[in-house]
């Protein structure tokens, strides 16, 4: 049956038809009255759902143009930063940061274990000349299905004094991440995971340390350049032409998001991730990341005994439910079962169902079919 595809990835995520509907609508000028107000209306909501009063600016971007004109906007060339790296987009941004020729140091861990927080500290605390400008981290590292320990990993960077540089593209909207509590100075994500729209828009919460830093940067830049930003947020529009439609979808679903509240939010992401996993444990499937440093965006399973693309194919083609497959190294050795965004419950317990039949189709025997529905339900009764 056509038009009954299910996302299950960690981006895009799927959209509300309320939020579609919006799209749909004619577009305004750019530089109307009317979309100042809108601009102004979801500039304030970004900043509730970043928990900050600093600068919230919105580009026409992806998470990863978002992510580099963090980096580029408040670093100089040759200068030193430490990059976390266990997965995919960790390994990104220090190639970013080489491409701009900073010296990169990375902190690296194995690919499904979370960065350690006493590495960091080690690093900051030697660096008794403050030679370090900035740490960046990927929050959710979505490759592998991992939550970086941003929390402790922040409070050794303020204790040095370097910029916090955070990619929060998969966590923002899904995992409490409390802008101006922990002081954070770069936070970047994207607009196709936890704000339930399309790909198509960037965003960077920016502190007034990193401003003063800005002051003094020399990365080139000009289309990705936030001081242009800033100074046109002031006053409700934009440096150049932003996608219209694209706003009108971001007012939907700030409008939705609020309706749910923030608490709310984070613990619906908290019971889907706890459902996925024990529904997977249940089905005898082993899981990449372990429980204490699971991602609220996905879990990733590495089976041992069924082949993981075959997986993905059979949910595809049988059920029309898509599951995200391993990258680099990873591929072909797992797939990433989403749950981010504007995901339910139902959602879970439908892919799950599916997972099971495609798990008997294949001719897997390590579970009493049922069991991982009843693994999920049982989780989502208890957590509601």
């Amino acid at each position: 049956m056509d038009n009954k595809l299910m996302l299950m990835i960690p981006g895009p995520t799927p959209v509300p038809e309320q939020v579609l509907l919006a799209m749909a609508k004619h577009p305004m000028g750019h530089r109307s009255s009317d979309f100042s107000a809108i601009m102004a209306e979801v500039t304030e909501g970004l900043k509730w759902l970043h928990q900050t009063q600093n600068d919230l600016l919105i580009l026409t971007t992806s998470g990863t143009g978002a992510m580099e004109a963090g980096i580029i906007n408040f670093l100089s060339p040759n200068d030193r930063v430490l990059v976390g790296c266990n997965g995919k987009f960790g390994d990104r941004w220090a190639e970013v940061a080489e491409a701009y020729g900073l010296q990169v140091e990375k902190i690296t861990a194995e690919w499904g274990k979370p960065l350690d927080p006493a590495q960091f500290q080690e690093k900051l605390e030697a660096d008794s000349e403050k030679t370090i400008k900035a740490v960046i981290v990927t929050h959710s590292e979505t490759s592998t299905g991992v939550l970086n320990d941003l929390e402790t990993i922040n409070r050794h960077v303020k204790a040095h004094g370097a910029l916090m540089m955070v990619d929060t593209v998969t966590s923002l909207g899904a995992y409490n991440v409390p802008v101006d509590t922990w002081g954070l100075d770069v936070v970047a994500s994207g607009s196709q995971k936890g704000y339930m729209i399309p790909p198509g828009l960037g965003f960077v919460a920016i502190s007034p340390k990193a401003w003063e830093a800005y002051k003094t940067a020399k990365l080139p830049k000009y289309y990705l350049d936030l001081g242009k930003y800033k100074k046109d947020a002031a006053k409700n529009t934009t440096p150049f032409t932003p996608p219209v439609n694209m706003f009108f979808a971001l007012q939907a679903a700030l409008r939705m998001m609020k309706a749910e509240g923030l608490e709310n939010i984070f613990a619906r992401h908290a019971r889907l991730t706890q459902a996925t996993r024990s529904a997977m444990k249940a089905l005898g499937l082993p899981l990449f990341a372990a429980d204490e440093a699971a991602s609220p965006a996905i879990t990733a399973v590495i089976p041992d005994t069924v082949d993981a693309e075959k997986v993905r194919s059979i949910m595809k083609k049988q059920f029309d439910i898509a599951l995200a497959g391993g990258q680099d190294h990873l591929k072909g050795k797992i797939f990433r079962i989403g749950h981010l965004g504007f995901v339910s419950d139902r959602d879970i317990l439908t892919a799950v169902s599916a997972l099971e039949a495609t798990l008997l189709e294949l001719g897997y025997e390590r579970f009493t079919p049922g069991a991982g529905v009843n693994a999920a339900a049982k989780v989502i009764a208890d957590l509601q």
